[in-house]
């Protein structure tokens, strides 16, 4: 596999040497200032299913990876708002992704899961330390959920990495996210009431994702929310919207890059998607649209194996 990579980048790694994300070092809080009172510092092997996720802690990022360390191919996925990277591992255990040509890496960002946040959370910030991440691990395929998959459209739109992407519901604009996260976004930038909202919203969480969860793992998603700290998720937020109301549209944005682009919907997806936006999609020539049936917004979870074969096929589509 040849890729064309930034001379300042590729200089922090031998010519031709796959890098791990031990080797990822950007301009990052170090371990020893996360907060260790809401959370654990793994370095360690998880069994699940047979399959040995292997779960590091490097910078503020957490690493959960599944394959070996000089594969020939990398998957690098990034979760969604509130999410971690927890919310792939139905995905990481999927038979479809595994061979001993491939890694895949799921990460929990600065700021995400309680980990110490970045001071810019704004979504151009965060795709280009997700670009670096990608260039560091050498990536050939990004995965990025609801607000991760905003992350991965603006990775590619920032030419922070060439592709191709896989986008697991993401939102093309405000009205099309779901109304309670845009009322949300509102009160957050209301003060006093902004952080009276984030103080409270977290005991409100067990009942409200009921349903969206399977109930075998209702109580450890829930729990991984709940690790973030409202503080950095009220900001997260408002930087979201501030991204989502920007002039011009965001599915034109993603076609003009002309970088292969997955575009993955459930059938029953909460967020919206406008007859412009996927008229603009569909007849997008490196776009493929993908709907799953029987799966709502978390689609990787409704659905794993469904979403690793897009997965699959976006990797397959990349020369080795």
């Amino acid at each position: 596999m040849t890729r064309i990579l930034e001379a300042a980048t590729f200089a922090r790694f031998a010519p031709g040497r796959r890098a791990s994300p031990d080797s990822f070092l950007p301009q990052l809080e170090t371990e020893d200032t996360c907060r260790k009172s809401k959370l654990k510092m793994p370095s360690m092997s998880e069994a699940a299913n047979d399959v040995q996720i292997d779960v590091s802690v490097r910078n503020g990022w957490e690493f959960r990876s599944v394959g070996p360390s000089d594969a020939l191919r990398t998957i690098l996925l990034v979760p969604g708002f509130l999410s971690t990277a927890r919310f792939y591992d139905d995905v990481l255990q999927d038979p479809l992704l595994h061979g001993g040509d491939v890694r895949l890496i799921a990460v929990t960002p600065p700021g995400f899961g309680g980990r110490l946040a970045f001071d810019d959370l704004s979504v151009g910030h965060y795709a280009l330390m997700c670009g670096e991440l990608a260039t560091a691990v050498m990536a050939d395929v990004v995965v990025g959920h609801s607000l991760g998959a905003n992350y991965a459209l603006e990775m590619v739109a920032g030419g922070h990495f060439a592709g191709p992407v896989v986008l697991l519901s993401p939102c093309f604009s405000a009205e099309d996210e779901e109304r309670d996260v845009r009322v949300g976004a509102r009160l957050s930038r209301v003060p006093i009431l902004g952080g009276l909202l984030w103080m409270f919203l977290p005991k409100l969480l067990n009942s409200a994702m009921k349903g969206r969860f399977p109930a075998d793992r209702h109580h450890q998603l829930v729990a991984e929310i709940e690790l973030t700290d409202r503080r950095v998720a009220q900001r997260m937020l408002i930087a979201y919207f501030d991204y989502l109301t920007r002039p011009g549209a965001l599915s034109e944005r993603l076609c003009g890059t002309g970088v292969p682009a997955y575009v993955v919907r459930g059938d029953r997806d909460e967020i919206g998607l406008s007859t412009t936006e996927r008229d603009t999609l569909t007849n997008c020539p490196s776009v493929t649209m993908v709907e799953i049936p029987d799966a709502a917004h978390l689609v990787m979870i409704d659905q794993p194996t469904a979403t690793a074969a897009v997965i699959r096929e976006a990797l397959d589509t990349v020369p080795t």
